[in-house]
């Protein structure tokens, strides 16, 4: 197996037998793209991020980050990789070419991605520069997108997403940091921001942070922020670098993981001259910010999907190479030869469930990019206002069951190495480590989950969630003849209906006055619901996968009734073999994970509202 970072056999079904992502190049946005660039663009992708990407993660791991006279200094191996970012253009993938980007289509930019996500500690720097200067595209005047935008999409300065505060937390609207205007229209900020991912470096030479803050005088909540673009050196009139701004960073943080990526504290206008400059409106500094977090959560999706397919691969390889014990058939017999564990029941189901999980995954996180794309693309509106609503209703999925479900396969392919798995000499458990933020970044799994059944379920009357149902139903209309998958579609059928069931199940809560049920229930709704996606998914991909089985079947004249036949041809074949692994991932996943949806939403129908009762003084004394 030569690429342990992501499988990209599976990529390619993904993107071009699943969501035949080359028939965007139909439309009038990306005419000048074709099959041929996206293939040659994901190879030198796959090639970066084998070559270099992946040495580098442990590499800075052990690195790590330092605060030197005000300024982060961050492992010496990003320096290198900095460079190639910038030369190739990797962060402006999907970014108009009117803006300097190279324009692909946003499932083509997550497809090139995933080979980087698993260095998430890296790619924080270039990534969130590309945000932050997205918004300044949307929403910054001509003056600031020349002054600022240019240069972070080409790669030369940096960018942040400045949110959270000591007191605040994930309450935003409680923010203090305050900024006063001055006459020439700029303002003062003043306040502390942490946990601020890639707020400095020495990869750039200036680093512009979108600031959330209050204009002194706005109301408090959420209605009276503004957003501020805050640089860390002032830009003079000839877009040459001024005075260094009145902020500090006060620290950057010790991590359990991505031990590369500077998160820091920054302490603002301790002098009183910190400058900032509005972006967008006055008090409209969450709407804008919400349009940088929207990526990002897709962005997290990905991060653990990515970062979890990496775990399976070397989990994989461990199980082929480790030889211990013998086969159960021989199990009496000590002089029986020993065996690559990989042939054992229990490493195998492990397996299977790692393998399923990512496949679904990863399914999931390019299914919203298409969603995305269409909802840009096409011509009809009322269909591009149908994906882009699907999107709505799948973000806090992606984001939520991604990280969580990632973490729970970086953690199984630990328990695949046994203790060599927990020791640093294999890189399993960096992987852990680095992918337990994931479920708090951008707004923590709770709150994803309350956004999904607060207000994603009932946007425009429920009809985006409806659409989304329709879509689940499509797949069991159109595959659900086949006979090695009618039981399938009859189990994915019951967990659709059962979606459908929860959805107005609460809906008739809200109207009994019960608003506690879907709120103390949000989260293990969110985990349901993500389970029933995956296995439309991996049921979806499973009927593309039975009729090109029964095809190279038939043109070797394979019986595939005679078990022996198969797997000798399953071996020899590895297109065979792969369509095969669809199949067993979609069946194993529908008989053994997809059950589970039920015991959840037995547990919400049964209106226990006990997280709600229990009073602080019941935990401990």
């Amino acid at each position: 197996m030569a690429n342990q970072v992501y499988d990209d056999r599976d990529q390619n079904f993904v993107l071009y037998e699943m969501l035949n992502v080359e028939e965007l190049c139909a439309s009038e946005k990306y005419k000048d793209f074709s099959r041929d660039v996206f293939d040659m663009t994901l190879e030198t992708a796959r090639k970066l991020a084998i070559e270099e990407v992946y040495p580098a993660n442990a590499e800075a791991d052990r690195e790590g980050c330092r605060l030197e006279n005000g300024s982060v200094i961050v492992p010496k191996c990003y320096h290198r990789l900095m460079k190639l970012f910038r030369e190739g253009g990797w962060s402006t993938i999907s970014t108009s070419a009117e803006a300097g980007g190279q324009g692909f289509p946003y499932t083509l930019y997550l497809a090139a991605a995933e080979g980087f996500i698993h260095n998430f500690a890296f790619l924080s720097y270039p990534f969130l520069a590309v945000g932050a200067a997205h918004l300044i595209e949307q929403y910054g005047t001509a003056e600031q997108k020349k002054r600022y935008m240019e240069k972070m999409y080409a790669g030369l300065w940096g960018g942040s997403m400045a949110l959270t505060e000591p007191e605040a937390g994930s309450d935003v609207g409680s923010l203090k940091t305050r900024a006063v205007r001055q006459p020439d229209g700029s303002y003062r900020l003043s306040g502390t921001k942490i946990f601020i991912t890639s707020a400095d470096s020495d990869l750039f030479e200036n680093i512009v942070n979108p600031v959330l803050a209050r204009i002194e005088g706005d109301p408090a909540g959420t209605k009276g922020i503004s957003i501020f673009l805050v640089p860390k050196y002032l830009v003079n009139p000839d877009g040459s670098l001024g005075r260094r701004n009145d902020y500090t960073i006060g620290g950057i943080e010790h991590k359990m993981g991505i031990k590369g990526s500077a998160t820091c504290l920054l302490n603002l206008g301790d002098n009183g001259d910190c400058y900032g400059e509005i972006l967008g409106e006055e008090r409209q500094g969450m709407k804008v910010m919400f349009q940088l977090m929207n990526e990002a959560r897709i962005g997290v999706g990905l991060q653990g999907m990515g970062t979890a397919g990496t775990a399976y691969l070397h989990a994989l390889k461990y199980a082929r190479e480790r030889v211990q014990g013998t086969d159960i058939a021989n199990f009496q017999n000590p002089d029986a030869p020993r065996v690559p564990i990989i042939n054992h029941a229990d490493v195998k189901r492990m397996l299977l469930w790692m393998k399923s999980h990512v496949e679904g995954m990863r399914a999931l996180v390019y299914f919203c990019g298409l969603c995305v794309d269409r909802a840009e693309t096409l011509v009809n509106r009322e269909e591009a206002e149908k994906w882009h609503g699907i999107m709505e209703v799948l973000t806090p999925i992606c984001k939520s069951y991604c990280s969580d479900i990632g973490f729970r396969v970086a953690e199984t392919a630990i328990q695949v190495y046994g203790g060599y798995g927990y020791c640093q000499d294999y890189p399993v458990e960096q992987y852990l480590r680095d992918l337990k933020i994931a479920s708090i970044y951008e707004g923590t799994n709770g709150i994803q989950a309350l956004d999904l059944v607060g207000r994603k379920l009932g946007q425009k009357k429920g009809a985006n969630f409806m659409a989304l149902l329709g879509e689940m139903n499509k797949a069991i209309q159109t595959y659900g003849g086949i006979d090695v998958l009618k039981d399938l579609a009859a189990d994915l059928q019951g967990g659709v209906n059962l979606l459908g069931e929860m959805g107005m199940f609460f809906a008739r809560c809200g109207k009994a006055g019960k608003f506690y049920v879907p709120i103390s229930n949000a989260y293990p709704f969110l985990n349901m619901m993500g389970t029933i996606v995956l296995g439309w998914l991996l049921f979806w991909q499973a009927g593309l996968a039975a009729p090109r089985l029964d095809a190279l079947f038939g043109a070797a004249s394979v019986n595939a009734a005679d078990r022996s036949q198969r797997d000798a041809f399953m071996k020899e074949n590895s297109e065979a073999a792969f369509y095969n692994g669809k199949l067993l991932s979609a069946r194993y996943y529908l008989k053994h994970v997809l059950p589970q949806a039920e015991a959840m939403a037995k547990a919400i129908k049964s209106e226990d509202l006990s997280p709600v009762e229990i009073g602080p003084e019941c935990f401990a004394v």
